[in-house]
């Protein structure tokens, strides 16, 4: 009885703690894959006590961007970011390879409340789906408010020209990707203004990260116009991911009761 109330306890301030976590990066001790029968997505929330919402969520992420279920709504703002150059990382979480900021990159303003950008990641094939298409890749800037609320900006890609995000750091993804023991290579200054550009249309919905603990009430942002990615840099996303996790795309999950709200301004630049 004695342990089960310490064990109980712990779990409670865990969870209590659980909000201040930015996404999955941090629970990363916990071995959580794409494939197989014992960890894979079906199997996730029963790896640990603190992951039961991606089993047992209502609200959980990504969906499919079904046009039934989109509304339009005239009173969503414009999505305006003000990211500004500063220093970073590029961190091989092994299920993903992503960027962490060292100092202040800026913010967004959902419903009158500031979101500072905290870290990018990627996905591969892309997670939303967009009436059942299929994209390549998935941008997701991660944004934290002071009370620890998520609201997240996805960027969906199609294959094409390069990135110029990810050309920016194609040297210390080959570094990463030649399988050495370093899992952080420092970029320096990086430079993210290009994505400062307002888009006329997006999707916005409550739902949840993608990858463990699948934390609901994160606020979604899909930008509706694609980016683009050549083959050699979804290669160079993928090379030095577990193999387990080359494919790091979670299935999708059921809308319930939710609507996708969406933004549009023809007369702004995209």
């Amino acid at each position: 009885m004695a342990l089960q109330i310490i064990f109980s306890v712990i779990v409670s301030i865990a969870l209590f703690f659980l909000p201040l976590y930015t996404s999955a990066n941090e629970y990363s001790s916990v071995n959580f894959s794409y494939t197989g029968p014992h960890n894979g997505p079906e199997k996730w929330g029963s790896l640990s006590p603190l992951f039961a919402a991606c089993s047992h969520g209502e609200s959980q992420s990504p969906v499919n961007l079904n046009k039934s279920y989109i509304v339009f709504n005239k009173d969503l703002k414009s999505l305006d970011k003000h990211y500004i150059p500063t220093n970073a990382t590029l961190v091989n979480n092994k299920f993903n390879i992503g960027v962490q900021f060292g100092g202040k990159v800026g913010d967004i303003n959902i419903n009158g409340k500031n979101y500072s950008l905290k870290q990018l990641h990627w996905h591969s094939p892309a997670e939303h789906r967009a009436n059942g298409r299929i994209h390549v890749a998935e941008l997701h800037l991660v944004h934290k408010s002071e009370d620890n609320e998520i609201a997240v900006i996805a960027m969906l890609y199609k294959l094409g020209n390069p990135d110029p995000i990810i050309s920016k750091i194609e040297d210390k993804l080959i570094e990463l990707g030649r399988g050495h023991s370093n899992t952080q290579i420092a970029i320096g200054t990086f430079d993210i203004k290009e994505l400062n550009r307002r888009p006329h249309r997006y999707f916005r919905y409550i739902g949840s990260l993608t990858t463990p603990p699948c934390t609901e009430g994160v606020h979604w942002n899909i930008l509706g116009k694609l980016r683009t990615i050549s083959e050699e840099q979804l290669e160079l996303l993928k090379a030095p991911l577990d193999p387990t996790c080359k494919i790091n795309a979670r299935p999708i999950q059921p809308i319930n009761d939710r609507k996708i709200q969406m933004y549009f301004k023809p007369n702004h630049n995209s």
